[in-house]
Protein backbone atom coordinates (compact mmCIF):
# COMPACT_ATOMS: atom_id res chain seq x y z
CA UNK A 1 0.00 0.00 0.00
CA UNK A 2 2.64 2.55 1.10
CA UNK A 3 4.40 1.48 -2.52
CA UNK A 4 0.84 2.28 -4.57
CA UNK A 5 0.30 5.60 -2.61
CA UNK A 6 3.97 6.89 -3.43
CA UNK A 7 2.95 5.80 -7.26
CA UNK A 8 -0.41 7.91 -7.02
CA UNK A 9 0.99 10.51 -5.11
CA UNK A 10 3.68 11.58 -7.49
CA UNK A 11 1.22 11.99 -10.29
CA UNK A 12 -1.95 13.07 -8.90
CA UNK A 13 -0.90 16.89 -8.15
CA UNK A 14 -0.21 16.50 -12.05
CA UNK A 15 -3.21 15.61 -13.78
CA UNK A 16 -4.39 19.01 -14.08
CA UNK A 17 -1.51 20.93 -15.47
CA UNK A 18 -0.72 17.64 -17.64
CA UNK A 19 -4.14 17.21 -19.02
CA UNK A 20 -3.89 21.15 -20.47
CA UNK A 21 -1.97 19.49 -22.88
CA UNK A 22 -4.44 18.11 -24.18
CA UNK A 23 -6.44 21.18 -23.71
CA UNK A 24 -8.58 20.13 -20.78
CA UNK A 25 -10.98 22.11 -18.36
CA UNK A 26 -11.87 21.81 -14.84
CA UNK A 27 -15.19 19.83 -16.51
CA UNK A 28 -12.84 17.39 -19.09
CA UNK A 29 -10.76 17.08 -15.81
CA UNK A 30 -14.00 15.40 -14.16
CA UNK A 31 -14.47 13.37 -17.23
CA UNK A 32 -11.16 11.72 -16.78
CA UNK A 33 -11.50 10.91 -12.74
CA UNK A 34 -15.31 9.56 -14.26
CA UNK A 35 -13.96 7.04 -16.62
CA UNK A 36 -11.20 5.52 -13.82
CA UNK A 37 -13.79 5.39 -11.45
CA UNK A 38 -16.39 3.90 -13.49
CA UNK A 39 -13.88 0.82 -14.82
CA UNK A 40 -13.59 0.07 -10.97
CA UNK A 41 -16.81 0.50 -10.43
CA UNK A 42 -17.36 -2.83 -12.42
CA UNK A 43 -14.30 -4.43 -11.73
CA UNK A 44 -13.68 -3.92 -7.62
CA UNK A 45 -16.46 -6.13 -7.06
CA UNK A 46 -15.61 -9.14 -8.94
CA UNK A 47 -11.99 -8.66 -8.81
CA UNK A 48 -13.22 -8.58 -4.35
CA UNK A 49 -14.89 -12.16 -5.01
CA UNK A 50 -11.55 -13.25 -7.09
CA UNK A 51 -9.40 -12.82 -4.21
CA UNK A 52 -11.92 -14.91 -1.93
CA UNK A 53 -12.19 -18.12 -4.32
CA UNK A 54 -8.03 -17.60 -5.80
CA UNK A 55 -6.08 -15.80 -2.79
CA UNK A 56 -5.37 -12.54 -1.96
CA UNK A 57 -1.75 -12.54 -3.68
CA UNK A 58 -2.32 -13.18 -7.04
CA UNK A 59 -4.88 -10.79 -7.19
CA UNK A 60 -3.42 -7.91 -5.21
CA UNK A 61 -0.28 -8.09 -7.49
CA UNK A 62 -2.33 -8.31 -10.43
CA UNK A 63 -3.93 -4.70 -9.76
CA UNK A 64 -0.61 -3.60 -9.28
CA UNK A 65 0.48 -4.42 -12.81
CA UNK A 66 -2.00 -3.05 -14.09
CA UNK A 67 -1.49 0.11 -12.75
CA UNK A 68 2.27 0.10 -13.50
CA UNK A 69 1.03 -0.67 -17.35
CA UNK A 70 -1.56 2.21 -16.98
CA UNK A 71 1.33 4.86 -15.99
CA UNK A 72 3.77 4.06 -19.22
CA UNK A 73 0.69 4.44 -21.49
CA UNK A 74 0.11 7.86 -19.45
CA UNK A 75 3.61 9.04 -20.19
CA UNK A 76 3.35 8.45 -24.09
CA UNK A 77 0.09 9.49 -24.21
CA UNK A 78 -0.27 11.61 -27.49
CA UNK A 79 -3.70 12.37 -27.00
CA UNK A 80 -6.63 13.21 -24.72
CA UNK A 81 -8.19 9.43 -26.17
CA UNK A 82 -5.30 7.88 -24.68
CA UNK A 83 -4.73 9.29 -21.63
CA UNK A 84 -8.46 8.32 -21.30
CA UNK A 85 -7.73 4.78 -21.98
CA UNK A 86 -5.16 4.94 -20.07
CA UNK A 87 -7.37 5.94 -16.77
CA UNK A 88 -9.66 2.92 -17.93
CA UNK A 89 -6.69 0.21 -17.46
CA UNK A 90 -6.14 1.58 -14.41
CA UNK A 91 -9.46 1.47 -13.05
CA UNK A 92 -10.44 -1.83 -14.41
CA UNK A 93 -7.82 -3.16 -12.23
CA UNK A 94 -7.52 -0.66 -9.45
CA UNK A 95 -9.11 -3.75 -6.41
CA UNK A 96 -5.85 -3.29 -4.75
CA UNK A 97 -7.11 -1.00 -2.09
CA UNK A 98 -10.31 -4.04 -1.37
CA UNK A 99 -7.90 -6.94 -1.76
CA UNK A 100 -5.58 -5.14 1.14
CA UNK A 101 -8.20 -4.45 3.11
CA UNK A 102 -9.32 -8.06 2.99
CA UNK A 103 -5.91 -9.53 3.92
CA UNK A 104 -6.01 -7.20 7.01
CA UNK A 105 -9.22 -8.36 7.73
CA UNK A 106 -7.83 -12.30 7.37
CA UNK A 107 -5.27 -11.62 9.77
CA UNK A 108 -6.91 -9.58 12.56
CA UNK A 109 -9.20 -10.17 15.58
CA UNK A 110 -12.33 -7.59 14.77
CA UNK A 111 -10.58 -5.56 18.30
CA UNK A 112 -7.13 -4.68 15.93
CA UNK A 113 -9.15 -4.14 12.83
CA UNK A 114 -9.82 -0.84 13.58
CA UNK A 115 -5.90 0.24 14.23
CA UNK A 116 -4.35 -2.47 11.67
CA UNK A 117 -6.50 -0.42 9.18
CA UNK A 118 -5.37 2.73 10.26
CA UNK A 119 -1.36 1.53 10.21
CA UNK A 120 -2.54 0.59 6.11
CA UNK A 121 -4.06 4.12 6.54
CA UNK A 122 -0.54 5.63 7.54
CA UNK A 123 1.39 3.66 4.70
CA UNK A 124 -0.76 4.99 2.57
CA UNK A 125 -0.91 8.22 3.82
CA UNK A 126 3.57 8.34 3.75
CA UNK A 127 3.17 7.76 0.05
CA UNK A 128 1.52 10.83 -0.26
CA UNK A 129 3.96 12.70 2.03
CA UNK A 130 6.64 11.57 -0.17
CA UNK A 131 4.74 10.95 -3.57
CA UNK A 132 4.00 14.90 -4.43
CA UNK A 133 7.04 16.97 -3.07
CA UNK A 134 8.98 14.02 -5.77
CA UNK A 135 6.20 14.46 -8.12
CA UNK A 136 6.78 18.10 -8.04
CA UNK A 137 10.35 18.30 -8.35
CA UNK A 138 10.42 15.65 -11.00
CA UNK A 139 7.76 17.92 -13.29
CA UNK A 140 10.22 20.47 -13.12
CA UNK A 141 12.44 18.41 -15.22
CA UNK A 142 10.23 16.76 -17.36
CA UNK A 143 6.03 16.74 -17.24
CA UNK A 144 6.33 13.22 -18.49
CA UNK A 145 9.22 11.97 -16.08
CA UNK A 146 7.23 11.22 -13.00
CA UNK A 147 4.40 8.69 -15.16
CA UNK A 148 7.55 6.98 -15.44
CA UNK A 149 9.08 7.16 -12.33
CA UNK A 150 5.40 6.06 -10.97
CA UNK A 151 5.48 3.44 -13.09
CA UNK A 152 8.81 2.13 -11.87
CA UNK A 153 7.91 1.98 -8.37
CA UNK A 154 4.46 0.24 -8.92
CA UNK A 155 6.38 -2.42 -10.54
CA UNK A 156 8.61 -2.70 -8.18
CA UNK A 157 5.53 -3.32 -5.83
CA UNK A 158 4.48 -6.45 -7.45
CA UNK A 159 8.69 -7.74 -7.43
CA UNK A 160 7.86 -6.54 -3.08
CA UNK A 161 4.94 -9.02 -3.18
CA UNK A 162 6.29 -11.66 -5.30
CA UNK A 163 9.00 -12.11 -3.14
CA UNK A 164 7.33 -11.21 0.81
CA UNK A 165 4.34 -11.20 0.74
CA UNK A 166 2.10 -14.62 2.21
CA UNK A 167 -1.05 -15.87 0.64
CA UNK A 168 -3.66 -14.85 3.93
CA UNK A 169 -6.26 -17.46 3.03
CA UNK A 170 -5.10 -21.46 2.69
CA UNK A 171 -8.55 -22.60 1.51
CA UNK A 172 -11.17 -21.48 -1.21
CA UNK A 173 -13.47 -19.21 0.80
CA UNK A 174 -16.16 -19.32 -1.91
CA UNK A 175 -17.68 -21.54 -3.74
CA UNK A 176 -16.49 -22.62 -7.30
CA UNK A 177 -20.16 -23.33 -8.49
CA UNK A 178 -20.87 -19.70 -6.97
CA UNK A 179 -21.10 -16.93 -9.08
CA UNK A 180 -18.14 -14.30 -8.86
CA UNK A 181 -20.39 -11.36 -8.35
CA UNK A 182 -24.03 -10.87 -8.84
CA UNK A 183 -24.52 -7.06 -8.94
CA UNK A 184 -27.85 -7.57 -6.89
CA UNK A 185 -25.43 -8.17 -4.07
CA UNK A 186 -24.60 -4.21 -4.43
CA UNK A 187 -28.47 -4.03 -3.41
CA UNK A 188 -28.60 -6.85 -0.75
CA UNK A 189 -25.88 -5.22 1.10
CA UNK A 190 -27.38 -1.72 0.92
CA UNK A 191 -30.90 -2.64 1.66
CA UNK A 192 -29.64 -4.94 4.72
CA UNK A 193 -30.14 -2.97 8.34
CA UNK A 194 -26.34 -2.72 9.21
CA UNK A 195 -24.16 -2.79 6.27
CA UNK A 196 -26.62 -0.67 4.49
CA UNK A 197 -26.36 2.37 6.66
CA UNK A 198 -22.26 2.30 6.38
CA UNK A 199 -22.17 1.37 2.67
CA UNK A 200 -24.69 4.55 2.46
CA UNK A 201 -22.44 6.81 3.90
CA UNK A 202 -18.87 5.37 2.78
CA UNK A 203 -21.11 6.46 -1.19
CA UNK A 204 -21.37 9.67 0.77
CA UNK A 205 -18.27 10.44 2.22
CA UNK A 206 -16.56 9.39 -1.72
CA UNK A 207 -18.62 11.63 -3.43
CA UNK A 208 -17.81 14.29 -1.53
CA UNK A 209 -14.39 13.67 -0.85
CA UNK A 210 -13.05 13.05 -4.52
CA UNK A 211 -15.47 16.34 -5.53
CA UNK A 212 -13.41 18.21 -2.84
CA UNK A 213 -9.83 16.74 -5.29
CA UNK A 214 -11.31 18.49 -8.04
CA UNK A 215 -12.10 21.42 -6.56
CA UNK A 216 -8.73 21.32 -4.89
CA UNK A 217 -7.05 20.64 -8.41
CA UNK A 218 -8.84 23.42 -9.95
CA UNK A 219 -8.69 26.28 -7.21
CA UNK A 220 -5.15 25.92 -6.59
CA UNK A 221 -4.18 26.08 -10.15
CA UNK A 222 -6.71 28.42 -11.78
CA UNK A 223 -7.97 30.95 -8.58
CA UNK A 224 -4.94 30.60 -6.26
CA UNK A 225 -2.21 30.43 -9.75
CA UNK A 226 -0.44 27.88 -7.92
CA UNK A 227 2.67 25.81 -9.59
CA UNK A 228 2.83 22.31 -9.98
CA UNK A 229 5.62 21.97 -7.07
CA UNK A 230 3.40 24.15 -4.32
CA UNK A 231 0.79 22.00 -5.14
CA UNK A 232 2.99 19.12 -4.60
CA UNK A 233 4.10 20.67 -1.22
CA UNK A 234 0.03 21.04 0.14
CA UNK A 235 -0.15 17.42 -0.65
CA UNK A 236 2.69 16.65 0.84
CA UNK A 237 1.78 18.50 3.90
CA UNK A 238 -1.73 16.37 3.52
CA UNK A 239 0.27 13.09 3.56
CA UNK A 240 2.13 13.77 6.78
CA UNK A 241 -1.10 15.11 8.56
CA UNK A 242 -2.67 11.51 7.38
CA UNK A 243 0.35 9.29 8.54
CA UNK A 244 0.02 11.46 11.93
CA UNK A 245 -3.58 10.87 11.98
CA UNK A 246 -3.85 7.37 10.54
CA UNK A 247 -0.63 6.15 13.09
CA UNK A 248 -1.19 7.90 16.07
CA UNK A 249 -4.56 10.15 16.40
CA UNK A 250 -7.20 7.62 15.13
CA UNK A 251 -6.28 5.85 18.28
CA UNK A 252 -6.75 8.72 20.48
CA UNK A 253 -9.80 10.05 19.15
CA UNK A 254 -11.22 6.93 19.06
CA UNK A 255 -10.68 6.85 23.19
CA UNK A 256 -11.91 10.32 23.43
CA UNK A 257 -14.94 9.82 21.58
CA UNK A 258 -15.67 6.40 23.40
CA UNK A 259 -17.53 4.69 20.58
CA UNK A 260 -16.81 4.32 16.75
CA UNK A 261 -20.59 6.19 15.69
CA UNK A 262 -19.64 9.30 17.43
CA UNK A 263 -16.18 9.70 15.89
CA UNK A 264 -17.65 9.45 12.87
CA UNK A 265 -20.19 11.90 13.76
CA UNK A 266 -16.82 14.26 14.85
CA UNK A 267 -15.65 13.69 11.40
CA UNK A 268 -18.21 14.44 9.15
CA UNK A 269 -19.68 17.38 11.20
CA UNK A 270 -16.05 18.75 11.45
CA UNK A 271 -15.94 17.96 7.73
CA UNK A 272 -18.87 19.84 6.46
CA UNK A 273 -17.67 22.92 8.22
CA UNK A 274 -14.31 23.16 7.03
CA UNK A 275 -15.63 22.46 3.26
CA UNK A 276 -18.21 25.45 4.06
CA UNK A 277 -15.68 27.96 5.26
CA UNK A 278 -13.49 27.14 2.38
CA UNK A 279 -15.50 28.74 0.18
CA UNK A 280 -14.72 32.63 1.88
CA UNK A 281 -11.24 31.75 1.71
CA UNK A 282 -9.15 33.42 -1.06
CA UNK A 283 -5.49 33.76 0.42
CA UNK A 284 -3.16 31.04 0.21
CA UNK A 285 -2.24 31.16 3.73
CA UNK A 286 -6.04 30.29 4.98
CA UNK A 287 -6.55 28.06 1.71
CA UNK A 288 -3.66 25.51 3.20
CA UNK A 289 -4.85 26.21 7.30
CA UNK A 290 -8.15 25.07 6.26
CA UNK A 291 -6.58 22.06 4.62
CA UNK A 292 -4.40 21.01 7.08
CA UNK A 293 -7.27 20.95 9.42
CA UNK A 294 -9.46 19.03 6.91
CA UNK A 295 -6.87 16.45 6.73
CA UNK A 296 -6.96 16.07 10.80
CA UNK A 297 -10.71 16.19 11.01
CA UNK A 298 -11.82 13.54 8.51
CA UNK A 299 -8.84 11.33 8.67
CA UNK A 300 -10.79 8.48 10.69
CA UNK A 301 -13.53 8.26 8.46
CA UNK A 302 -12.62 5.56 6.25
CA UNK A 303 -10.66 3.10 8.71
CA UNK A 304 -13.94 3.42 10.98
CA UNK A 305 -16.16 2.23 7.76
CA UNK A 306 -14.07 -0.95 6.84
CA UNK A 307 -13.65 -1.48 10.29
CA UNK A 308 -17.48 -1.35 11.02
CA UNK A 309 -18.05 -3.52 7.74
CA UNK A 310 -15.67 -5.73 8.67
CA UNK A 311 -17.17 -6.77 12.05
CA UNK A 312 -20.25 -7.30 10.73
CA UNK A 313 -19.50 -9.53 7.48
CA UNK A 314 -18.80 -13.30 7.90
CA UNK A 315 -15.29 -14.27 7.35
CA UNK A 316 -16.14 -15.79 4.01
CA UNK A 317 -17.32 -12.95 2.87
CA UNK A 318 -14.48 -10.30 3.80
CA UNK A 319 -12.97 -9.65 0.62
CA UNK A 320 -16.68 -10.01 -0.76
CA UNK A 321 -18.18 -6.70 1.48
CA UNK A 322 -14.26 -4.59 1.13
CA UNK A 323 -15.51 -5.22 -2.78
CA UNK A 324 -19.00 -3.79 -2.26
CA UNK A 325 -17.57 -1.12 -0.39
CA UNK A 326 -15.14 0.13 -3.35
CA UNK A 327 -17.89 -0.50 -5.57
CA UNK A 328 -20.21 2.14 -3.35
CA UNK A 329 -16.81 4.18 -3.20
CA UNK A 330 -16.48 4.14 -6.95
CA UNK A 331 -19.68 5.03 -7.48
CA UNK A 332 -18.77 8.13 -5.56
CA UNK A 333 -15.98 8.87 -7.65
CA UNK A 334 -18.12 8.94 -10.44
CA UNK A 335 -20.79 11.01 -9.19
CA UNK A 336 -18.60 13.49 -7.27
CA UNK A 337 -16.31 14.54 -10.12
CA UNK A 338 -19.30 14.88 -12.43
CA UNK A 339 -21.59 16.99 -10.61
CA UNK A 340 -18.44 19.60 -8.80
CA UNK A 341 -17.30 19.88 -12.67
CA UNK A 342 -20.82 21.13 -13.49
CA UNK A 343 -20.81 23.33 -10.43
CA UNK A 344 -17.33 24.80 -11.63
CA UNK A 345 -19.38 25.82 -14.72
CA UNK A 346 -20.75 28.02 -12.58
CA UNK A 347 -17.95 28.75 -9.62
CA UNK A 348 -14.78 26.67 -8.77
CA UNK A 349 -15.31 27.81 -4.88
CA UNK A 350 -18.94 26.32 -5.09
CA UNK A 351 -17.26 23.11 -5.23
CA UNK A 352 -16.41 23.24 -1.26
CA UNK A 353 -20.14 24.00 -0.71
CA UNK A 354 -21.44 21.38 -2.72
CA UNK A 355 -18.69 18.92 -0.62
CA UNK A 356 -20.33 20.22 2.76
CA UNK A 357 -23.44 19.53 1.26
CA UNK A 358 -22.37 15.73 0.48
CA UNK A 359 -20.97 15.42 4.10
CA UNK A 360 -23.95 16.66 6.11
CA UNK A 361 -26.66 14.08 3.95
CA UNK A 362 -24.14 11.68 5.46
CA UNK A 363 -24.41 13.16 8.98
CA UNK A 364 -27.96 12.63 8.31
CA UNK A 365 -27.93 9.10 7.70
CA UNK A 366 -25.72 8.18 10.41
CA UNK A 367 -28.36 8.88 12.61
CA UNK A 368 -30.43 6.04 11.36
CA UNK A 369 -27.57 3.67 12.16
CA UNK A 370 -27.91 0.48 14.48
CA UNK A 371 -25.13 -2.10 15.15
CA UNK A 372 -26.82 -5.76 14.43
CA UNK A 373 -26.10 -8.29 16.35
CA UNK A 374 -26.39 -10.80 13.36
CA UNK A 375 -23.46 -11.06 10.76
CA UNK A 376 -24.42 -9.88 7.28
CA UNK A 377 -24.34 -12.96 4.40
CA UNK A 378 -23.09 -12.07 1.51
Amino acid sequence: MLINALGYGIIIPLMYPYGERFGFTPTTLSFLFVSYSLAQFIATPIIGRFSDRFGRKPMLLGSLTGTALSLVLMAIAPNAAILFLARIIDGLTGGNISVAQAVIADISTKEERVKRFGIMGAAFGFGFLVGPALGGVLSSISITLPFWIAAVIAFTGVIFGLIFLPETIQTKKISQKEPLFQFDRLYKALSTPYTGIILLISFLGAVAQNSWVLGFQSFTYDSLKLSSQSIGLIFTMIGLLGIIMQAFGIKLILKIGKNQKRVLQYSLVGGALVMAGLFFIKTVPLFVMAVALFGIVFAPFMPIISSLLSKATKEEDQGGIMGINQAYISLGQIIGPLLAGLVAIKSISGIFLFTSLMLLVALFALRRYQESPQLTDL
